[in-house]
């Protein structure tokens, strides 16, 4: 059946439950949001009608929620006279769903139906949960801007491959990307740069026409809900201290005014790290404060992530005022500053009834009691905020930043970082074996992040997340035995017809064989490493 991810527990029967015009679906209580889904894409893709029927009718995808299960456990039983799907919650159902479209075939991922196609389920009986509870991609916006469609298509994604959240890379130094009301030059200013770095920083290379977008409020709604209708849960990131030269483009006085001249600055159009970060002062404070009201009024989310990383502290040596904040404040140093300066917020977020999220960085001179840790820097991050009992995600950079490279052929795209191959992800293990079982209670789940400094479109982002994506999304979901253990040749040959899903999808991935010659961009300096990550 080559489902992907791979479910805890199949059986399979001879036979298939053949899906005739009359063929429809009884929605219970709590599942009719997934059978109106059901019958957008299924019906879309098959050409079926999907009416509604009663229980004791034949030719019926029976949809129910059973008390008993897990929230995003479900069993699906495909049997001659019927379908039966049931959850342990609307998500649940939703998951199980997202397994039935599988099994129909690569062309249930199509939008219009395709003639002479017949629809057919293989008779079995599937259990499933998921391993992880935070199943996550990252997606940054800020160095490219993805159009609001673009975005709603991940979302589409992500369900398709029972990932469940969806961290919003909304702020960075080349761009801010959300409408704020109350500060609207974050986006009138804020959201073009002039021309941008083609390549890595370190490349001769300009695209010298402006560049940019933001999503308004309205939007920011839209992909909320629509995210939230897919059992998919959005975190906003709002980057603070550091990452943050778009936001003081647009209002001067949030940087450090007695060190820089703030108001020569612009947005800024290469990569790297920045020197120009957030002053700590009280008028910074005040502002963010504004901002993260309006992202509370935006996101429900329980975490909002507010960076901390990759904050440079020159400025505040240099500063009179942020060495002054050091001595009020009985601070031993810069990082105990940068501490403080997430403390605040982690506080401010507390007592709104969520929780502060950050890089790992924000472990560096004391963490707040309540805040969680993404660990990016490798594993050691995750491990000690584990063992200080702080909730993490683990999303090490050598193992899944999906924007390292996938090849170490020369035809490959812009190469960044290390050689990430598709059985590599497959064989990544969130959990660090140096964790003691309560401690490993801590690790939420994992996550998948996209930065998009050299992805310049849609099918860039496309060609770096997949098919990586999908052996990412099989060990956030199954329980898959140690890596060296796992079937990769077993993977391979599910992908085969997982390809056919994506090509349906009209996902831009990257072929096994290498590059198509439109995705290379010869000439376009990347920065590899070669040699094995670090594995800590």
């Amino acid at each position: 059946m080559d489902l992907i991810p791979a479910p805890r527990q199949t059986e399979r029967a001879e036979g298939f439950h053949e899906l005739g015009d009359g063929f429809g679906i009884e929605a219970g209580p709590g599942t009719e949001d997934v059978a109106r889904l059901l019958r957008a894409t299924l019906g879309a893709a098959t050409g079926l009608a999907l009416p509604p029927k009663k229980g004791d009718e034949y030719d019926v995808l029976h949809l129910s929620v059973r008390p008993g299960l897990d929230a995003e456990e479900y069993r699906l039983v495909v049997a001659p006279h019927g379908v039966h799907l049931q959850g342990g919650s609307p998500a649940g159902v939703f998951w199980g769903a997202q397994t039935l479209r599988q099994l129909l075939g690569p062309d249930a991922f199509r939008r219009a139906p395709l003639p002479g196609r017949t629809w057919r389920l293989p008779l079995t009986e599937i259990r499933d949960s998921p391993r992880f509870g935070w199943r996550g991609l990252m997606l940054d916006v800020a160095r490219h801007f993805m159009p609001k469609d673009g975005v709603l298509r991940y979302l589409d994604l992500m369900a398709a491959h029972k990932l469940n959240v969806f961290h919003f890379h909304l702020t960075d130094d080349q761009g801010w990307r959300i409408e704020i009301e109350k500060y609207p030059r974050l986006t009138e200013v804020g959201s073009w740069r002039a021309r941008t770095k083609f390549g890595h920083r370190a490349s001769p290379l300009w695209e010298e026409k402006p560049h940019g977008g933001y999503y308004t409020q309205d939007d920011i709604r839209e992909i909320v809900a629509y995210a939230a209708e897919r059992h998919i849960t959005v975190v906003p990131e709002i980057d603070v201290p550091g990452h943050s030269q778009a936001a003081i483009a647009a209002y001067p006085e949030l940087g450090n005014t007695d060190v820089i001249d703030t108001s020569a600055l612009s947005v800024w159009d290469t990569w790297g790290i920045n020197p120009n970060v957030l002053a700590p002062t009280d008028n910074t404070l005040r502002f963010y404060e504004g901002v993260l009201e309006e992202v509370l009024e935006l996101f429900p989310s329980e975490f909002v992530h507010v960076g901390g990383d990759e904050c440079l502290k020159d400025q505040w040596r240099r500063s009179p005022a942020a060495q002054e904040r050091i001595r009020e404040l009985g601070l031993k140093d810069e990082d105990q500053l940068q501490a403080w300066f997430i403390g605040h917020f982690d506080k401010w977020l507390t007592a709104r009834g969520r929780r502060l999220i950050g890089w790992d960085e924000i472990l560096e001179g004391g963490l707040a009691d309540g805040a969680a840790v993404s660990s990016w820097r490798g594993y050691a991050g995750g491990i000690a905020a584990a063992r200080a009992g702080h909730d993490v995600v683990m999303c090490p950079e050598q193992q899944v930043y999906l924007d390292h490279r996938q090849d170490p052929g020369a035809d490959e795209p812009v190469p960044i970082g290390y050689v990430r191959t598709l059985e590599d992800v497959y064989r990544f293990e969130p959990v660090p074996p140096e964790l003691t079982s309560d401690e490993a209670r801590h690790v939420l789940g994992t996550q998948a992040n996209l930065w998009t400094e050299v992805m310049e479109d849609q099918a860039r982002v496309d060609y770096q997340a997949f098919p990586r994506l999908a052996a990412f999304a099989e060990v956030a979901w199954s329980r898959l035995p140690a890596p060296a253990e796992r079937d990769f040749a077993g993977f391979e040959h599910r992908m085969a017809t997982h390809y056919r899903r994506l090509d349906a999808l009209g996902v831009a991935y990257r072929p096994p064989t290498g590059p198509r010659p439109w995705q290379r961009r010869p000439g376009v300096l990347g920065r590899p490493i070669d040699g094995p990550p670090p594995n800590r």
